[in-house]
């Protein structure tokens, strides 16, 4: 099993040029923020990830790719505006 300081750098250079920050939290979970290129906020962030499931490659390139299409989705949704 990679460390846990491996599963970050992995993870954050996987969404390169998108800004990308892994942490760990106190419960060892890991939390991915995906940032806006024009600012400091975050366009996507997912907690509760846990390490021991990111056991192979696999496993880290779906959770990259859900987070892709996550991040893909959020971007394409275009508020409604009112009609009156």
């Amino acid at each position: 099993m990679l460390s846990t300081l491996e599963l970050r750098d992995i993870i954050e250079k996987s969404f390169l040029p998108v800004r990308c920050r892994c942490t760990q939290a106190a419960d060892q979970s890991l939390t991915v923020q995906l940032f806006n290129r024009g600012s400091h906020h975050h366009d996507l962030q997912v907690t509760g990830i846990r390490p021991e499931q990111l056991d192979s490659s696999r496993a880290i390139a779906s959770l990259v790719s859900r987070m892709r299409c996550d991040l893909l989705d959020k971007q394409n949704v275009v508020p409604l505006r009112d009609a009156s």
